[in-house]
């Protein structure tokens, strides 16, 4: 059985108090969500032991860090873990290879080159172990410096908006290497972000933080379809489920994606039969129907059952959370439509979803 990590932190700030008390999974990633200033990365450098909570319980796996209540508090240096910070902040004058074996003599078993070697492999650096960090784009020394925080075997991995200084192309670049991580390794990663595409893309549990506040927690797809958070007002509302290729079709170049119930047709990008693949649906691109569509350009038709009517940001729109084929998918109707269809709770309707994103 696979050990919970815990959180329970009280730290004043000039604006607000962080107040979180978080029971997160001991795999994957979970990400930290939310605007600038709400709090995510002092959660994060309470959980490193770089600043201490007024009030604090930090658990991982079977490791007690912080517990106020027993006297207890891990220095830094003691606490097995790697952070991964927006800059690389690799040592110039060293090689990638010497970077590396700087954080090899951080581990607990400096002998012990598997981790680094595993490492190395996982984030496709080989080819740039002789390189200066000068030789190398922003995406590859932010896997350089992932592989260094790997190389000391850490039983949590903390990772501080690690794309916000890169550009488009190179976020484009890295985020696959993030994917593999998330899917090969078994340490948990802590990871802070206010970008949508990231969170879509990387999270298994999401923490959403409104000024210190943890407002909504859980799988990933659960927290975007509740649609009524104010910490997510600002973004493109959707939803993200997971599904199996079922097959491909080469005329139409399309994938039918097997769903818990149903499936949907998407763009096919070289997917693989068999495969598992995540995809994210747009508010914006679901509608909804009384009656079961015929002769419409709109492939996707799945039969569902309205679970909740929502206030929307703009005050002509709502949104309608809609349970469906095993998972909840949200619309973005006008409130005339919603009068005029008599949406409630408990209404059968049919859900046309016209465009599907593969993310992952």
């Amino acid at each position: 059985m696979t050990l919970t990590n815990r959180i329970r932190l009280k730290l004043a700030r000039a604006q607000f108090d962080v107040d979180v008390d978080l029971h997160l999974p001991g795999t994957g990633i979970t990400v930290l969500f939310g605007a600038s200033g709400s709090g995510k990365t002092s959660v994060l450098r309470c959980v490193a032991g770089l600043e201490r909570a007024a009030s604090g319980f930090v658990r991982i796996g079977d490791a007690v860090w912080q517990d106020d209540g027993q006297d207890i508090f891990t220095p830094t240096w003691r606490r097995p873990l790697g952070y991964v910070f927006q800059e690389a902040s690799l040592f110039e004058h060293l090689d990638v290879q010497r970077n590396l074996e700087y954080g090899l003599r951080r581990a607990a078993r400096s002998a012990d080159r598997s981790a680094l070697e595993e490492a190395v492999d996982l984030l496709g650096i080989r080819t740039l172990l002789q390189r200066r960090p000068q030789a190398l784009s922003g995406g590859e020394r932010q896997r350089v410096a992932i592989a260094r925080a790997l190389a000391t075997q850490p039983r949590l991995l903390l990772l501080d908006e690690p794309l916000a200084s890169l550009d488009l192309p190179r976020r484009r670049e890295i985020m696959p290497w993030l994917e593999r991580l998330r899917d090969q390794l078994a340490i948990p990663m802590l990871y802070v972000t206010h970008s949508m595409d990231e969170l879509s893309r990387l999270a298994d549990e999401v923490v959403v933080l409104d000024k210190g506040r943890a407002v909504a927690a859980g799988p990933v797809g659960e927290v975007l379809a509740q649609g009524d958070l104010p910490a997510l007002a600002d973004e493109e509302a959707g939803t993200v489920i997971q599904g199996v290729v079922l097959e491909c079709d080469a005329r139409w170049h399309l994938a039918r994606v097997q769903l818990p119930e149903g499936s949907l047709l998407v763009r096919d990008n070289g997917l693989a039969a068999g495969s598992r693949v995540r995809l994210r649906i747009l508010a914006r691109d679901v509608s909804l129907t009384l009656d079961e569509p015929t002769r419409s350009s709109i492939q996707n038709h799945l039969p569902g059952v309205v679970d909740a009517v929502m206030a929307d940001s703009h005050p002509a729109q709502a949104l309608v959370r809609v349970r469906c084929s095993g998972n909840t998918l949200t619309s973005r109707v006008t409130w005339k439509s919603v009068e005029e269809l008599q949406l409630r709770p408990g209404l059968a309707v049919w859900v046309q979803v016209k465009s599907v994103a593969v993310i992952a």
